[in-house]
């Protein structure tokens, strides 16, 4: 269920006297303590802040990082019960001591960053210090990491407060959040339905209010498909943008990536500059200046040109009325003065699903292949990943250098509809968010499905081509379920993508459509 409601922050944003005029707006700790009963599925008007407006309340005194944290604790526990979003929360006597010397911190002058006193929660693949970090495993349920990922190490420098980490399919695998640790998580608008995955936690906490703003993966969709399914942001980038790990394999991985997720691009992109940027711990990382990602985003869309590649003339199936929904989504690129083309790159899909399967494969085994040679740990994994590791493990070193030059020949293809077009659009998901007990779809329109992720084949092509890639929503059907659209930009210009995805949710005000929580 989807309530278009619209808080009017504007007084909350002027508040510069602190806590005493929070208290008299009524706009300040949880509403028990003022005595009011909460609207039922609304959240209050802390949680209901972007981050980037909470990060000003916080900088301006206007709310204390006691207030949002208590406001944030209350939150969730009155809502995670349903959608299980957020998990291995730690101690709220621990998270008030930690809000309340960040409150100290600011009192003297020590502003540490833009996320100063944000609650946030990582999701369960990146490594947490002295929090448990379970990879979505049963071997890993009391696994507590002794340093952080690099991206984390950037968020506490920036001030953000680590309240424990968002939930996660097994070792992130498969688009549905489901694992035999924490179980399923549920989507924001409809909680019998699937949250999409394997940033699923950090969508539907995002997108019910339980966190500010959220980082996320991407291998396989992952940051786009549950953004997508939660009528959110999601950002990859552009292949070493972020810096991954620590890690001990640190030249073969170049599929998966941190990114940011935001309801609003601008919080988005506000994370990536937090998470961005060179670390000599990971070698392929880009070197860049940040800041443009905290800045405007405004441009002039006038004249831009936008490649549809929709379907790919039939060669992958859709659920009826995906199509319609992004179609009908088209109108806000035109109301941006952007032009839509029907296009077709020069490419097999047989060929590019063949490539995945064989990249995927081979990273995937080298990541797991230690578990799995343990018969007792091989037997505590989903049969998804052994499935993985087996077919690794029939590869052969030709076959992967073949995989690597015919993904070469998709950025080749990619590279000259840029010559053309300034992004290239397709939709996110080929189904809408399904039943949550569902651990995949069997079928679309007829058409069966031959491994656990081909239904999600849709995403691959933004995935192997390493381009910058953001999912903008795109609507709902006629049962209120999300939908979204992938924006894929040229290599490297992420900012120019992050631009045009703001222009479009300018247009189209579809975050505006929030979920009616059920609590």
């Amino acid at each position: 269920m989807t309530t278009p409601y619209s808080l009017d922050r504007r007084d909350f944003l002027k508040l510069s006297a602190g806590a005493g005029m929070l208290a008299a707006s009524g706009l300040g700790v949880s509403a028990s303590a003022h005595g009011a009963t909460p609207q039922p599925g609304i959240p209050s008007e802390i949680v209901a802040l972007s981050a980037t407006e909470l990060s000003s309340a916080i900088r301006q005194g206007s709310v204390s990082c006691r207030d949002v944290m208590t406001a944030y604790l209350d939150h969730i526990e009155r809502y995670n019960p349903t959608y299980n979003a957020i998990v291995a929360l730690r101690s709220r006597d621990v998270l008030m001591d930690e809000a309340e010397q960040a409150d100290n911190d600011l009192a003297r002058g020590n502003y540490r960053g833009w996320m100063h006193g944000f609650p946030h929660a990582v999701k369960d693949l990146a490594a947490t210090k002295g929090i448990t970090t379970t990879l979505g495993s049963p071997l890993f349920k009391d696994s507590v990491p002794e340093q952080d990922a690099i991206f984390v190490e950037r968020l506490r420098h920036a001030g953000a407060i680590l309240i424990g980490k968002t939930n996660t399919p097994e070792f992130g695998l498969g688009s549905q959040t489901y694992n035999t640790v924490y179980g399923i998580t549920r989507n924001a608008y409809d909680p019998a339905l699937c949250a999409g995955g394997s940033s699923g936690g950090a969508a539907v906490g995002l997108a019910t209010h339980m966190l500010p703003v959220a980082d996320g993966s991407d291998m396989m969709g992952s940051l786009r498909n549950p953004a997508a399914y939660n009528n959110v942001f999601g950002f990859r980038p552009s292949q070493g943008r972020v810096p991954g790990g620590p890690s001990g394999e640190k030249f073969y991985q170049q599929l998966g990536y941190e990114g940011p997720m935001g309801r609003t691009v601008a919080d988005a992109a506000r994370l990536l500059s937090t998470m961005a940027g060179f670390d000599s711990r990971s070698p392929l990382s880009l070197e860049s200046d940040t800041r443009p990602y905290a800045g405007t985003l405004d441009m002039d869309t006038t004249g831009l040109k936008v490649a549809w590649l929709g379907d790919f003339d039939g060669s992958l199936p859709t659920e009826p009325g995906v199509l319609d929904v992004c179609r009908q989504a088209f109108a806000y690129f035109e109301d941006v003065g952007a032009q839509i083309e029907e296009a077709r790159p020069d490419f097999s899909m047989d060929e590019l699903w063949d490539t995945w399967l064989t990249l995927r494969h081979f990273l995937v085994s080298g990541g797991l292949h230690d578990l799995y040679v343990d018969e007792a740990k091989r037997a505590q994994m989903k049969p998804e990943a052994v499935w993985e590791v087996e077919g690794g493990l029939r590869l052969t070193g030709l076959e992967i250098f073949q995989a690597s030059a015919a993904r070469s020949r998709w950025y080749a293809a990619m590279d000259a509809l840029f010559e053309r077009y300034d992004v290239v659009a397709l939709p996110t998901a080929q189904v809408f968010p399904f039943d949550a007990e569902t651990h995949w779809p069997q079928e679309i329109d007829g058409r069966r499905m031959d491994t656990y992720h081909r239904w999600m084949q849709i995403v691959t092509p933004g995935t192997l081509s390493g381009c910058p890639v953001v999912n903008v929503p795109a609507g709902f059907d006629s049962r209120g379920r999300p939908m979204g659209i992938q924006l894929i930009g040229p290599m490297h210009q992420d900012l120019k993508v992050l631009k045009i995805a703001h222009a479009y949710e300018q247009a189209s005000r579809l975050t505006q459509q929030r979920p009616q929580l059920v609590g």
